[in-house]
Parts: C-alpha cells; sequence; structure tokens
C-alpha cells in the first residue's frame, strides 16, 4: 500500500477531503480517505477476489431486508476526511444513498493482500471499531482464515471467532450465517 505523492493538492492546503478523491484518476486503485490521509492500494488479486465475491453470495443469500449487502468499490463515509471501501459491507437499508453509505455499516469485511494487511488489521480496524461498526471480519486468502470482532459493551473490537481451512463458522452478527473459509476460494480452494 502506498501514499499518493503525485496528486494535485498543495502540501500547504490542509489534508485532503472526500471532495478531493473525486478528481482523482479511475485507474484500477482503491483510494480511501482516513482521518484526511490518503491511501492507494492496487488493484487486488485472483484468491482475494474469489473470496470477497463468493463471501459476498453467501451473505447476500441469508441477508434480512432490513439490511443490504454490497461489495467494493462502494463508499463508507464518515465527514469529510474519512472514507472507505471495505471488500464487502453490510448495512441497514434504509441507511445507503445510491452513492454511498454515510452511516456506519453494521459489518465491514477485508481480504488481507500483502499490499493492504497492515492497514486492514490495524488502521482500518481502529477506524471502524470508531465508527461502531458491530463486526468487522478479516480473511486470510493464503490459509484460508477467517477471523471475527464485535464491539463489546465499550465499543471495543474483541476476537469473538476464528476459522481456517475447512473448518465452519456459525454466526449470529449482523444476521445468522454460516462460513467455511475454503469454500469462499471455489475451484481455487
Amino acid at each position: 500500500m502506498t501514499v499518493m505523492a503525485d496528486i494535485e493538492h498543495p502540501a500547504d492546503s490542509g489534508p485532503l477531503t472526500v471532495h478531493d478523491l473525486e478528481g482523482m484518476p479511475d485507474d484500477g486503485r482503491r483510494r480511501e480517505l482516513i482521518d484526511g490521509v490518503l491511501i492507494v492500494s492496487p488493484a487486488p488479486g485472483r484468491r482475494h477476489q474469489k473470496i470477497a465475491y463468493r463471501l459476498y453470495g453467501v451473505l447476500e443469500a441469508a441477508c434480512p431486508p432490513e439490511y443490504d449487502v454490497l461489495a467494493a468499490p462502494f463508499a463508507v463515509h464518515s465527514g469529510d476526511d474519512t472514507e472507505l471501501q471495505p471488500d464487502v459491507l453490510v448495512g441497514l437499508d434504509e441507511d445507503f444513498t445510491e452513492k454511498d453509505l454515510p452511516a456506519s455499516p453494521v459489518l465491514a469485511v477485508e481480504v488481507l493482500s500483502p499490499s493492504t494487511a497492515i492497514h486492514d488489521l490495524n488502521t482500518k480496524k481502529a477506524v471502524y471499531e470508531r465508527l461502531g461498526t458491530g463486526s468487522y471480519w478479516v480473511i486470510d486468502p493464503a490459509d484460508p482464515t477467517l477471523t471475527v470482532f464485535e464491539l463489546d459493551e465499550d465499543g471495543h473490537y474483541q476476537q469473538v471467532a476464528k476459522a481456517a481451512g475447512d473448518e465452519a463458522v456459525e454466526l449470529e452478527r449482523p444476521f445468522p450465517v454460516r462460513i467455511v473459509p475454503r469454500e469462499l476460494l471455489g475451484r481455487l480452494g
């Protein structure tokens, strides 16, 4: 993951805003803004995409009508200085606009890549915790492994489940769903 240095934004003009993202090139890279700092990720690989899209299908099939499931790229906004694009997200249907989710998702999922792992496991996890996102899932496609974090009563993430390979995990939040990490790889598993 790299921070862009070649954008037209004077160094003395302050942090970037969500508005600044709109003028950036559509070159296949994911651009996210965390507290005014631009994070740029390269296009994801095949295993990453296979897992994200198959997980989307599992969640969509289990999703009750009061929620909606979307896959990246789709923006989650918090103010003018933060825009995240989780690989898969679940939000209350009533909170979505046609353009973005200007409220906290109920679930954000990140599939790790070599270039994003540190940010996904630390920076983005902390931002979702701060936003009050009830569940945060991280999937390592190498194993594959699913790690599930949920907010506790104090608003801090606690690991509540972990499943690897052919292990199944039955989750209740944000709605009942069964996940087997290796099945998310499809033919690649």
